[in-house]
């Protein structure tokens, strides 16, 4: 099967003499797979997101989305309609007074028949379900509702992958939930591979694969139970855990047996439920 994004040997320089910001990246992303970039600040992570949308083209190596080389800039606008980017601060992609005109930016952009548009921008919103807002003013919604509008600005351009720059980060808790329920429920449902830049551990926590990045490299790759069961190594790279991957640890300190690589507060409360309730 061939992999939506290629990322070959890549360094990435901002400017020269200067220290690079990525450097020999090899990283595979298979369709609709959901893949979890993580790293501290300054590690890289933008930097790496920016060059799958073709923002940034490599200073060595290759990067390859949907089989078109980000280098080739006579394919600049096939490979972001391929594949969508969803920034940290929606209201710096949103564009229009009206919901339903900000969708279908994207669209005009691309020369889509006015025509083909009404079905387009229909269908987009009704898998963020922000159809109730068709007519709406963009400035009058929440944080997260405003991240499903722009979210329903890629999907109207009918992308195969979806590339996430930490979008849940300007977000309230309930905000992020809702954000990054409607981009697995794209991944799932349709199918939509999704790159997903993060710094909540619980986010990662729900990905197929983590990327954990560190001064421009990739120091980890692997499941997220793979990942963060190596808590110390996490915390020396200035990241954290799932709260409930913590909180075992500390359980096996006390004597309990705690599998090591329990993520979630149900897989918690099943674990405990066993120690405390054995079966006969």
């Amino acid at each position: 099967m061939d992999e939506r994004i290629k990322v070959d040997q890549v360094s990435f320089t901002y400017e020269e003499g200067a220290d690079p910001a990525l450097t020999s990246i090899d990283m595979k992303v298979q369709p609709g797979e959901f893949v979890a970039v993580l790293g501290h600040n300054g590690s890289g992570k933008s930097t790496l997101a920016k060059l799958l949308n073709a923002l940034y083209i490599p200073t060595e190596g290759a990067v390859i989305v949907c089989g078109l080389d980000t280098r080739d800039e006579s394919r600049v606008w096939d490979i972001r309609q391929q594949a969508g980017m969803i920034f940290q601060n929606p209201d710096n992609q949103i564009v229009a007074t009206v919901v339903k005109e900000d969708v279908a930016f994207g669209l005009e952009n691309l020369g889509v028949p006015t025509e083909d548009m009404p079905a387009r921008i229909e269908s987009a919103l009704a898998a963020v379900r922000m159809n109730e807002f068709a007519d709406s003013a963009p400035h009058m919604l929440s944080g997260g509702q405003k991240q499903r509008v722009a979210i329903a600005g890629i999907l109207a351009m009918e992308p195969s992958v979806i590339i996430a720059d930490e979008a849940t980060a300007m977000l309230d808790p309930s905000g992020r939930k809702e954000v990054l329920d409607t981009v697995r429920r794209l991944n799932r449902q349709k199918g939509i591979t999704v790159v997903w830049i993060t710094h909540f551990m619980e986010e990662a926590a729900q990905a197929d694969r983590v990327v954990v990045v560190n001064q421009g490299r990739i120091a980890r790759m692997g499941s997220p139970r793979e990942v963060f069961q190596h808590i110390d190594e996490m915390r020396d790279l200035h990241l954290d855990v799932p709260h409930m991957t913590a909180l075992a640890a500390e359980l096996r300190k006390g004597g309990m047996p705690i599998p090591q690589d329990v993520l979630t507060v149900e897989e918690m409360a099943q674990e405990v439920c066993k120690l405390l309730c054995p079966s006969d």
